[in-house]
């Protein structure tokens, strides 16, 4: 419920008439045969967030509860020129073998790989994704659980880390990959709690705001930006959000300049 005000009330600070909402079901969901949890769920966001995109050209926003509607957003945005710039805590790059939790928002950007093929096959979900390793930079990432870290080893994936993150490290790692546009996924757990509270699984040694602002500044300065996510907004209370909306609204702001 915390991430579903969270969204809403960024929602409340966004031009009206340029804004979609897409409901997420309620109920508890299904795994439908498989270990992801809510995985009906998934589905249901997944074609209900695939029609809204596709209803327009022009590039989304989009945000989110929490990293799962990143599954879709990804995936309508992406082209074969596209490296996709990870902002998050996490790398979310679980496998539905290596996950513990079962939850598709440790996952997503897995999925995004092709590491969950089987199981979203399986449900109806859309797969065969273009997104490979090479074209993705992990930034701000912090907390790796041991199958993530031997996953990003192993496929070389890039890696920037939270601690001392400069504009310029990330900007040179995507033109590394040989890319020209990006795709911004922004977990706000990749900033400090120090700084921002509204967080559901706040790390510590995150970055500052202002550091992020620069970072997806000089992205967009240097590469077309070919869609955005926000997710994982967790005000603890209506006031609280209150206090933590001016910096996403800065977020936002070097988004959509």
């Amino acid at each position: 419920m915390r991430l579903s005000e969270g969204a809403n009330a960024i929602l409340g600070d966004l031009p009206a008439r340029s804004s979609t909402m897409v409901e997420v079901p309620v109920g508890a969901g299904d795994a439908l045969g498989t270990t992801i949890h809510r995985l009906s769920a998934v589905a249901a966001v997944t074609q209900g967030l695939t029609d809204a995109l596709e209803a327009s050209d022009e590039v989304a926003l989009v945000v989110g509860g929490d990293c799962g509607v990143e599954y879709a957003a990804v995936r309508h945005a992406l082209r074969e020129d596209t490296c996709v710039v990870w902002f998050d805590a996490h790398p979310d790059i679980h496998s539905p073998e290596s996950s513990e939790s079962g939850a598709f928002s440790g996952m997503v950007l897995g999925a995004l790989l092709g590491r969950a093929d089987d199981e979203l096959g399986s449900a109806g979900l859309p797969i065969g994704s273009r997104l490979s390793p090479d074209r993705v930079v992990l930034a701000g990432t912090r907390s790796f659980d041991d199958a993530e870290d031997a996953y990003v080893e192993s496929s070389g994936m890039t890696s920037v880390s939270a601690f001392e993150l400069e504009a310029h490290e990330v900007v040179e790692a995507v033109a590394a990959t040989g890319a020209d546009s990006v795709y911004i996924h922004i977990d706000l757990d990749v900033l400090d709690p120090a700084s921002f509270d509204g967080l559901l699984d706040p790390q510590p040694f995150g970055l500052e705001p202002a550091n992020l602002v620069e970072t997806i500044t000089a992205l967009r300065e240097r590469f077309p930006l070919v869609g955005a996510g926000i997710c994982s907004f967790a005000p603890a209370t209506a006031e609280a959000a209150g206090d933590d909306l001016g910096t996403i609204l800065r977020i936002v702001g070097s988004l959509a300049r």
